[in-house]
Order: structure tokens, then C-alpha cells, then sequence
């Protein structure tokens, strides 16, 4: 009780967290109908037993929706962010370990592209290849990458000049064993708190990207998207997009929190 008082925000945060993500996870089995299922003559239906949440405008279930949607968006971020992940890491530890030429190279590319602001520039990226889910995600790693390799890097900068460090390069270790056994693990739970407390902007980009109609294309179920086809309806049936808002809302708030909850949480056991 004491552990659950002292971190009650986070465990409720985590909490609300794996509730999300297993019912994204069992949404097929979850789900009372098929998300995709068009019946005109249903249309526009208030809750019932066979759709809890009322159906869209084409028919289809809104609960079913609900859940494949929100399956797609987390989906979609966690794919983004391990792909951002893989990517970041060995660069942001290459540049900031050897840097010379190197160093500077890797700043002025992250300098040219933190120019832009990163939603924009997303944008553009899915305009110039087209809209689609491969392209929405190979839009998000290209604007994404940049910001944590130079976070990872400014990390080494720091790292490679403790005494660890300097006694392993003494002993004639190899750089490549330096970064996996000294650097990689000092630095990992700040870039995995970091990825959690960026996780909610990247939802936030994705639905933004398919209520532009450039990100997750139809008949597939995502959140964005799904408030942009109840545009129309939204005096008549306010509903069909505060469902979709409302997770957007809780799912994002609920990453912030966690990740800013788990970073005090760090802060307090590298002080003890």
C-alpha cells in the first residue's frame, strides 16, 4: 500500500495503459461485428443490442470501429517508435562516440531537418509519396529519427567522458564493445522514458494525417479518420466523433502521464 501511494499515478496510468492496449490487442474477438460490414439500411442507428454504440453513416457497427481503430493507432505509433528506436540508436551513438567530421556532418542534417516543424513536414513527406499506411509510417520514421538520435547523441557526448569509459578505452577495449557494454545501457532508460512520453504526440500525428485523408485510407478503421467521415453528422450526431476524440484523448493523456511519471520515478532511484 505504501509503493501504491507513493507511485499511485503511475501504476493507474500503466494501468489504463495495458487495459488499452489488450483490448486493441483482442479487438477481433472482442468486437460484437465486423468493423468493415456496410449495411445502408442501418444507417445512423441508435444504440441497440446488436450495436452497442449505435452505426455510422454506412451502416457499420461503431463499437467495432472503435476497437479496430484504436488497434490501428497504437499499432501504427509502436511500429513508428521501434522503428525510430533502431534507427536512432546506433547513429546518435556512432556520431556522438566518434565526432570529428562525423559529429559535425550529423548536426548540420539534424539542424536542416528541425527546421521545419515535425507535423509539417510529415505532411509533406505523405503528399510526396502518396497516401497510404506504408507511406504514413515511413513519413512519421524520416521526421522522428532526427530529434532522438540528436537526444542519444548529446547523451554520449556526456557518457564517453566518465571514468568508466575512459578506463575500458585504456584496457584497449574496442569502440563497438565500449557502446554495447558502457554506453547502451547508461543511457537506455532515458530513451525508453522518452519514447513513452512521446508515444501520445505520435497518436496525435497519425490521427491527424488520416483526418487529412493522407494517412490510413478506407475501408480500415482508424480513430482520425473516423471523426473526419462524422464531419457531416456532427449536429445531428455528435457521438460519431466524440467516441474516436475521446480515446485519442484518454489513450495520449494517458502516455504523457505515464512518461513523466515513470521519469520522477528514475530521478528518485538514481538519487536513493
Amino acid at each position: 500500500m505504501k509503493t501504491f501511494r507513493q507511485h499511485s499515478i503511475l501504476i493507474f496510468s500503466a494501468t489504463v495503459l495495458v487495459l488499452f492496449t489488450a483490448v486493441a490487442i483482442f479487438a477481433p474477438f472482442i468486437a460484437p461485428n465486423d468493423p468493415n460490414y456496410v449495411d445502408l439500411t442501418q444507417k445512423l442507428q441508435p444504440s441497440s443490442k446488436d450495436y452497442p454504440l449505435g452505426t455510422d453513416h454506412l451502416g457499420r457497427c461503431q463499437l467495432s470501429r472503435l476497437l479496430f481503430g484504436a488497434r490501428t493507432s497504437l499499432s501504427t505509433a509502436f511500429i513508428v517508435m521501434s522503428i525510430t528506436f533502431c534507427i536512432s540508436v546506433p547513429i546518435g551513438i556512432f556520431a556522438g562516440y566518434m565526432g570529428g567530421i562525423v559529429d559535425t556532418w550529423f548536426i548540420r542534417i539534424c539542424d536542416m531537418l528541425m527546421a521545419f516543424p515535425s507535423f509539417l513536414l510529415s505532411l509533406a513527406f505523405v503528399g510526396m509519396l502518396g497516401p497510404s499506411y506504408g507511406h504514413l509510417i515511413l513519413a512519421m520514421v524520416c521526421v522522428q529519427w532526427v530529434f532522438y538520435a540528436r537526444f542519444i547523441r548529446g547523451m554520449v557526448l556526456s557518457v564517453k567522458e566518465r571514468s568508466f569509459v575512459m578506463a575500458a578505452r585504456i584496457c584497449g577495449t574496442s569502440p563497438f564493445k565500449i557502446a554495447i557494454k558502457h554506453i547502451v545501457p547508461t543511457i537506455l532508460a532515458s530513451v525508453i522514458v522518452l519514447l513513452f512520453m512521446d508515444i501520445g504526440g505520435v497518436i496525435l500525428s497519425i490521427s491527424g494525417l488520416s483526418f487529412l485523408g493522407l494517412g490510413v485510407q478506407p475501408p480500415y478503421a482508424e480513430l482520425g479518420m473516423m471523426i473526419n467521415d462524422s464531419k457531416p453528422y456532427f449536429r445531428s450526431h455528435p457521438m460519431l466523433m466524440m467516441y474516436p476524440g475521446l480515446i485519442i484523448f484518454l489513450v495520449v493523456i494517458s502516455f504523457n502521464v505515464f512518461g513523466e511519471s515513470l521519469r520522477q520515478w528514475l530521478q528518485v532511484e538514481r538519487r536513493l
